[in-house]
C-alpha cells in the first residue's frame, strides 16, 4: 500500500481534532506515515493505522526552514505520493516550500480528498469550497506527488487507540542559520476550543454593542469557540484573532450561531460552509438570513438569555 505522509508542524502532548481528522483521511487513502519536528511524538500518535513516524535528529520548530529539509527527506524515504497537512499558517508555509522543491502541485484549504493513493497521486480528486462558500470545485491530480492542506472539520475523525508507532530519526537537524527565533510567548490558556477547529462557534458583531458577556456565557454552555465580525474586532471589543471572514479565519463547524452580524459577503466567506447556521438579528432583512438554517428576528440581549435559561433547564 502506498504511503500517505501527514505533516504536523507541532505535536503538543495530544493531537488536536484537526490532526486526528488528517490521520483518518490518510488511513482512508493509503498507509499513514507522520512527519514532525517534535522531539518525542510517539505517545501522542499511538493510534491504529499510524505505521511510521519520521522525525529529525533534534527538535525542529516552525518557522525553521529545516522543516522543509525534513519534509523533503521524509518524502524520499517513505516514497509517499501524497502529503497532507492542516490548513494553518505554519503548515501551509512549509508545504508550499516543499511543493516548490519537489516541483509538485499544491492545493490548499481542501474540504475533501477522494481516491486511492495505492494507485498513485493521479487517482486523487480534491474538493475545495470557493467564492465565499458559494461553490464547491473538484480538481483532478494529474501528476505526483500531491501536496494538500485540509481545512479542519472537513473529515469525521475515526481513530482507535493502538501501540506507539515506530519512530525513525532522519539526518536533519534544526538550522544554525537563517531564521532565528528570538522568543516565544505562550497563548493565554483557555478551556474553549481553538476557533478554527471548534465543532460549535458562536460569533458576535456590531449588534453586541461592545458587550460580549452574554455570548461568552452561551459559548461556555455549548462548549463553543467565540468568533466575531470585523466590525467587532475593529472596535476593540474582542481580539482580532477572533475575526471570521474573508480577511479573518475560515471556520466549518457543525453549528455556527451568529448574533448581531448582518452577514455581508465578506463575513459569509469565513463561515458559509458550516453544517447548521443559526442567526439572531433585529433586522429581518439582514443578509445572514439568506443562508441561515434557522433565524430569530429579535434583540439578541433578550434572545440569548432565553437560550441560556432553556439550555440550563435541559441540563438539570
Amino acid at each position: 500500500m502506498s504511503a500517505v505522509l501527514v505533516f504536523f508542524d507541532a505535536v503538543d502532548g495530544s493531537l488536536s481534532s484537526g490532526q486526528q481528522e488528517l490521520l483518518t483521511l490518510a488511513a482512508s487513502l493509503g498507509e499513514a506515515h507522520v512527519v514532525t519536528g517534535a522531539a518525542d511524538p510517539s505517545e501522542a500518535l499511538a493510534f491504529d493505522g499510524v505505521e511510521v513516524v519520521w522525525t529529525g535528529e533534534s527538535e525542529i520548530s516552525a518557522p525553521d526552514p529545516a522543516l522543509v529539509d525534513l519534509l523533503e527527506t521524509a518524502v524520499r524515504e517513505s516514497g509517499a505520493d501524497v502529503v497532507l497537512g492542516t490548513d494553518s499558517a505554519d503548515s501551509t508555509d512549509a508545504l508550499a516550500r516543499l511543493a516548490v522543491r519537489l516541483e509538485a502541485g499544491l492545493i490548499t484549504d481542501a474540504v475533501g480528498v477522494d481516491g486511492d493513493a495505492s494507485s498513485g497521486a493521479t487517482s486523487l480528486t480534491v474538493h475545495k469550497s470557493v467564492l465565499a462558500g458559494g461553490y464547491t470545485t473538484s480538481a483532478q491530480v494529474t501528476s505526483g506527488p500531491a501536496v494538500i492542506t485540509v481545512r479542519p472539520n472537513s473529515v469525521e475523525a475515526a481513530l482507535s487507540a493502538g501501540a506507539a508507532p515506530e519512530v525513525t530519526a532522519l539526518p536533519v537537524s534544526a538550522s544554525s542559520s537563517g531564521v532565528e527565533v528570538l522568543g516565544r510567548t505562550e497563548l493565554e490558556a483557555s478551556e474553549r476550543p481553538a476557533l478554527t477547529e471548534a465543532r460549535v462557534v458562536v460569533a458576535g458583531g456590531r449588534g453586541m454593542d461592545g458587550n460580549f458577556g452574554p455570548l461568552e456565557e452561551l459559548a461556555d454552555e455549548l462548549g463553543a469557540a467565540i468568533g466575531a465580525s470585523r466590525a467587532a474586532t475593529d472596535a476593540g471589543w474582542i481580539d482580532h484573532a477572533a475575526q471570521v471572514g474573508q480577511t479573518g479565519v475560515t471556520v466549518s463547524p457543525q453549528l455556527y450561531l451568529s448574533a448581531g452580524i448582518s452577514g455581508a459577503v465578506q463575513q459569509r466567506a469565513g463561515m458559509q460552509t458550516a453544517q447548521t447556521i443559526v442567526a439572531i438579528n433585529k433586522d429581518e432583512d439582514a443578509p445572514v438570513f439568506e443562508i441561515a438554517d434557522f433565524g430569530v428576528v429579535g434583540d439578541l440581549f433578550e434572545v440569548i438569555p432565553q437560550m441560556l435559561e432553556e439550555l440550563r433547564r435541559r441540563k438539570t
